[in-house]
């Protein structure tokens, strides 16, 4: 395949000429995920499949090889993390990556009808509704609106921060993560099945603002995908 762009600058979309075979093991799924973040974290995108080819190959139907159930937060962009494009990922987006029924049906929908592999919980490092979960419990006092549901969504993980003796916000982060990755999986008996056939696995991971870079923090079955992720160079990865 081609790439296109401009002499000395970012290489522009990667040129496709049909619809690549579909991803269908949840380690080859990972492998994906972290070959695009190791690409955009070195800064040597290549932005596949967002070009008109692709566009319309896709057009028909679509085989995404991941859910993203991540964060809201407007810097946590999934297809520019991953450097990937047009049908390769299943986004769905909530503040603090809570998940309530919707999220749970849209879950299951790439899963047993798209027949997605992998499910990845996104968190990220300063997450505001972990920030706000916390304000909420030291003031005692609730936010107003629909705001006050996702502070509720984050106080289970809250509490089992506290139990466990950690206090700061990144720590409890990933807390939260896992805490979403195992309700995925206790409230929804569909995927809690596909990861048992071995057909899908669900991962946790964490982002890095700053740097760039996603790091694993937990994964269903244990050993269904390698828990390496790349880092960023320098000062910024400690």
């Amino acid at each position: 395949m081609d790439r296109t762009g401009t002499p000395g600058g970012q290489p522009g979309p990667q040129r496709t000429t049909g619809r690549a075979p579909a991803i269908s093991e949840p380690a080859r799924a990972y492998a994906e995920l972290a070959a695009g973040n190791r690409r955009f974290v070195n800064g040597a995108p290549r932005h596949p499949n967002q070009d008109a080819g692709h566009r319309a190959a896709v057009a028909d139907g679509q085989h995404p090889f991941a859910v993203i159930v991540g964060c809201s937060d407007s810097r946590l962009a999934a297809e520019i993390i991953f450097d990937r494009g047009l049908g390769d990922l299943f986004v769905v987006r909530t503040a603090g990556h809570t998940a309530g029924p919707e999220v749970l049906g849209s879950v299951e929908y790439a899963v047993t009808v798209l027949g997605t592999p992998l499910v990845v919980v996104l968190g990220h490092d300063s997450c505001g509704a972990v920030q706000a979960a916390r304000e909420a419990v030291t003031t005692g006092t609730s936010p107003q609106g629909h705001l006050g549901a996702v502070v509720d969504a984050v106080l289970p993980s809250l509490r089992r921060a506290a139990a466990d003796g950690i206090d700061d916000v990144d720590g409890i982060v990933d807390i939260h993560i896992a805490q979403t990755v195992e309700t995925l999986l206790a409230q929804s008996p569909v995927l809690a099945a596909e990861v048992v056939r071995g057909r899908c696995a669900v991962v946790g991971m964490s982002y890095r603002l700053a740097a760039g870079a996603v790091r694993p923090v937990t994964a269903v079955p244990a050993g269904a995908t390698p828990l390496d992720v790349p880092t960023a160079p320098g000062p910024a990865a400690a």
